[in-house]
């Protein structure tokens, strides 16, 4: 699945609010050992950078969401009316 194409249809003013979701939901999963340590690293040095709000960083944060709650991804992205790209995952 190609999550930088998925990113691309959050609209700006939403993606503040994606991330801040996307994060906490990442952050209370139990499935912690799904993550692979180069994407930790990836969003950790996002993080860092303060670009999580950006295509690259939201991409990222997206496909570990979705490796780790994919249903709670699905829920989130309907709350913000993101419904094609919950379609799409």
């Amino acid at each position: 699945m190609d999550y930088l194409k998925l990113v691309e249809l959050i609209p700006r003013d939403k993606r503040r609010n994606a991330a801040d979701k996307l994060v906490d939901a990442i952050l209370s999963s139990k499935n912690d050992n799904k993550m692979p340590s180069d994407l930790a690293n990836t969003i950790l040095h996002q993080w860092q950078q303060n670009l999580l709000t950006s295509e690259f960083g939201l991409s990222a944060l997206l496909k570990a969401a979705v490796l780790l709650e994919q249903e709670k991804v699905l829920t989130i992205l309907r709350e913000l009316q993101l419904n094609e790209i919950a379609d799409k995952i």
